[in-house]
């Protein structure tokens, strides 16, 4: 997943036609970093966030992670009155 996502932003930033530094620059990540995440596909959640944001595709990472849709209506009840769980039981 990791250095299909790097290939993604790569595609995107030629797109562009901007250069890894030009990218680096208006991410605010250094020029190693993002040849390092571009290459090998590994790199922080930070920087990942941040080179998305540059590339004006920060959007698309608030679907992630998100609960799946309730299966009924009394599931979709007890979510609303019941507080979230803050620990997990196994």
């Amino acid at each position: 997943m990791g250095k299909s996502l790097a290939d993604r932003a790569k595609a995107l930033r030629l797109l562009k036609g901007w250069t890894r530094n030009t990218l680096a620059a208006r991410a605010g990540v250094s020029a190693a970093s993002l040849k390092r995440f571009e290459t090998t596909g590994k790199a922080s959640l930070d920087l990942v966030l941040k080179v998305a944001h540059a590339l004006a595709r920060l959007e698309e990472f608030s679907r992630l992670l998100q609960p799946p849709p309730a299966q009924s209506i009394e599931e979709l009840e007890q979510r609303a009155t019941k507080p979230p769980r803050k620990r997990g039981r196994i």
